[in-house]
């Protein structure tokens, strides 16, 4: 499977984040064999730090066009893989992390709270970026005449948006988009060179009657996320923003 996604921004991440209800382990051994064993599997990733919150980084290079990265937080796990060169690559990796959680850390479905798909793309502009996305996705609404008529400039811009995409919310769409537009910026006219980014997140949560399986959910998670993205966020949120920038 080929990453088609990474056609349409500058740069595209994909990543999960698995919450849980109990803290996970945080012991030195346990943290050390765990981060080997997904070392061994993913030699790329070589470098072990601790954050000065306390989380556990092993990533690879970040100066690379591509690396993997994973973060063991309190009640957190993440797994993240930019830019990778075939979208299995990062469902394969990501997989294997969740399922070797299982014996290194002892996560049990009774322990889950959400597990979140996450698909990033990153479009390069250095300028307004509020401004930019504003006029891509609003342009002639009724949200957009505070801008024409008033003739002014767009100075927070960060749509957000969540939908149930079954009746009992079990799994859940967010749209979330990034500008990193501060007032100085606006003011001065010194844009930083930050990219928009878009995320687009499948949430799914534990149903009542049944037994969250990590590697099902995960399933599911990219079936939604890859209509939603192909048939919605791509042409309709990601191309238009595209475009804008292109015609500038």
């Amino acid at each position: 499977m080929s990453n088609s996604f990474a056609n349409f921004s500058d740069d595209f991440f994909l990543n999960i984040d698995l919450h849980t209800a109990l803290p996970l382990p945080q012991g030195r051994e346990t943290v050390l064999q765990y981060c080997e064993a997904v070392q061994k599997q993913f030699p790329g990733m070589s470098d072990f730090y601790q954050r000065e919150t306390g989380a556990y980084v092993l990533e690879g290079d970040r100066n690379a066009t591509t690396y993997r990265w994973m973060e063991l937080e309190t009640r957190r796990l993440s797994s993240g893989h930019f830019n990778p060169e075939e979208l299995q690559e990062a469902y394969d990796q990501h997989a294997w992390v969740l399922d070797r959680s299982k014996y290194f850390l002892g996560i049990s479905h009774l322990d889950v709270e959400s597990l979140d798909l996450v698909y990033g793309f990153n479009l390069d502009y250095h300028g307004n970026r509020d401004a930019i996305v504003c006029d891509a996705l609003l342009s002639g609404s009724r949200m957009a005449s505070l801008l024409t008529e008033t003739e002014s400039v767009a100075l927070n811009f960060e749509p957000t948006m969540i939908i149930a995409l079954d009746r009992d919310c079990s799994m859940q769409a967010r749209l979330a988009i990034e500008t990193r537009n501060s007032s100085y910026q606006v003011r001065t006219g010194n844009y930083e060179d930050e990219p928009i980014s878009i995320y687009f997140t499948i949430r799914g949560y534990p149903r009542p009657d049944e037994r969250f399986d990590l590697a099902k959910a995960l399933h599911s998670e990219i079936q939604a996320g890859e209509d939603l993205i192909t048939r919605l966020v791509i042409p309709q949120i990601i191309r238009p923003i595209a475009s804008a920038i292109s015609a500038q």
